[in-house]
């Protein structure tokens, strides 16, 4: 392992990180416009032209206000909370290939931090850590609000990761791979996994908007009910680390669908591209492909949360346990009989 090898990781790291907390910040300001443009208004318009420096302002304020501990708080997991959870919220980006490598000069750069041959557990491993940091935070507060939230969130999360887990099983029969890089470059061109297993996306969106806590499966945060969920007793930017890593969930859910499903950065006529810009240029049209997926997901995300209700508790159980689960049982086994009957004929 040469240095430049370490610096190059280290680098992509940086900017992984970075661009992670860009988007998780002016998806703030884009949830506001996209929900100003649904009801017919203006949403942030101040803040610098068009108000694009609102998440600026809002950052500015997170800083500044005044830190609040309740007294009968546990303080040392109130504070891990927070940090768990955005923790949580990075690290999965780690195995996601943002582009095909990159050739500069003699040395070739992947665009991927780790391609390790279980990407696809390692995710679902981290998913499954990220309800700690709202477990924790729910507990630690010491109120009974954010303690029924926390509740609420775990028994969502585990149950809706059961539907997602036998929704990949299969397109694990369709890839025979555990590894990102190599699901995307089965998907080359228009042969995106998609196309192969609508059903088993289906159900892999619906579990990702499960997962992510957004609406209509926002019930840890319910407000009618729970005043504002496992972060009621959090102030300042602990507060703003559970939104940031609710946005950044949000970015890296849109990006392992559009990775195992729309082809991560495969388009068509890529090839003819890539003859023309060659192999330094080339990557970053579809790397820049990849990002209009993952935006494109985003809006979808946005333009639920103001157009569905929220689903009673009750409702959301019922349809993990009684309706995804099932189907996705009914998808695996369609898809083992295809298969069988495609490789005997």
């Amino acid at each position: 392992m040469d240095a430049a090898f370490v610096i190059e990781k280290f680098i992509l790291v940086a900017v992984i990180f970075g661009v992670s907390l860009l988007i998780a910040m002016y998806s703030t300001y884009a949830e506001r416009k996209v929900a100003a443009f649904l009801q017919d208004r203006l949403g942030p318009d101040r803040a610098g032209p068009f108000g694009i420096l609102q998440p600026l302002a809002d950052g500015v304020k997170m800083f500044m206000k005044e830190e609040i501990v309740p007294a009968t708080s546990n303080r040392w997991l109130f504070m891990v909370g927070p940090g768990l959870a955005m923790l949580t919220a990075c690290i999965a980006s780690a195995v996601i290939p943002w582009g095909s490598p990159i050739a500069i000069g003699d040395r070739v750069i992947s665009l991927q931090v780790t391609d390790i041959n279980v990407g696809v557990l390692y995710i679902f491993g981290v998913v499954s850590l990220g309800v700690y940091g709202v477990m924790i935070g729910g507990w630690a507060s010491n109120n009974k609000y954010s303690l029924l939230s926390a509740i609420r969130a775990a028994s969502q999360n585990i149950s809706y990761e059961i539907a997602m887990g036998l929704s990949i099983i299969a397109l694990l029969l369709l890839t025979n791979t555990l590894s990102l890089k190599e699901i995307v470059a089965q998907q080359h061109g228009w042969h995106w996994n998609v196309l192969y297993q609508p059903v088993g996306f289906l159900i892999f969106m619906v579990c990702a908007f499960a997962e992510t806590n957004r609406a209509p499966f926002d019930l840890p945060e319910c407000e009618t009910e729970l005043i504002g969920g496992y972060h009621t007793e959090y102030s300042s930017m602990k507060l703003g680390f559970y939104l940031f890593a609710e946005y950044i969930n949000m970015f890296i859910s849109s990006a392992v669908m559009a990775t195992l499903y729309w082809g991560g950065y495969n388009y068509p006529g890529m090839d003819y591209v890539a003859a023309t810009l060659g192999t330094t240029w080339a990557p970053l049209i579809g790397t820049a492909v990849f990002f209009l997926k993952i935006f494109a997901f985003i809006f979808f995300f946005m333009w639920v949360r103001w157009t569905i209700p929220r689903f009673r508790y009750d409702q959301l159980m019922n349809l993990g346990w009684k309706g995804l689960i099932p189907l996705a049982i009914a998808n695996i086994i369609v898809t083992g009989v295809v298969i069988a009957i495609v490789e005997k004929f």
